[in-house]
C-alpha cells in the first residue's frame, strides 16, 4: 500500500497553513461568519485557532472543507 496521495489536496498541508491562508482570503470576521466557532469569531489567533482545531474534529473538517472550496474556486478563475 502506497503511502502518496496525489489525489488529496489536503496531503502534505499543515493545518496552520490552512488556517493562515483562509485568514488571509476572508479575515477573521467572515471566516468567523462562514463557520461559527468562537476561535475564529473572540479574539481570534491563529495560535487560538490551531489549539481548538486539533482537539475538535468536527471543527476540523469544516475548516478543511473550506478550504478545498477555496482551492477550487482559484482553479476556476
Amino acid at each position: 500500500m502506497s503511502t502518496e496521495q496525489p489525489k488529496n489536496p489536503l496531503h502534505g498541508v499543515k493545518l496552520e497553513q490552512i488556517v493562515r491562508e483562509l485568514e488571509a482570503h476572508y479575515g477573521w470576521i467572515e471566516l468567523g461568519h462562514r463557520i461559527q466557532i468562537r476561535c475564529f469569531t473572540t479574539y481570534p489567533s491563529v495560535k487560538s485557532s490551531l489549539a481548538f482545531l486539533r482537539k475538535t474534529p468536527w471543527a476540523r473538517t469544516k475548516v478543511e472543507n473550506l478550504y478545498l472550496k477555496v482551492l477550487r474556486d482559484k482553479e476556476e478563475e
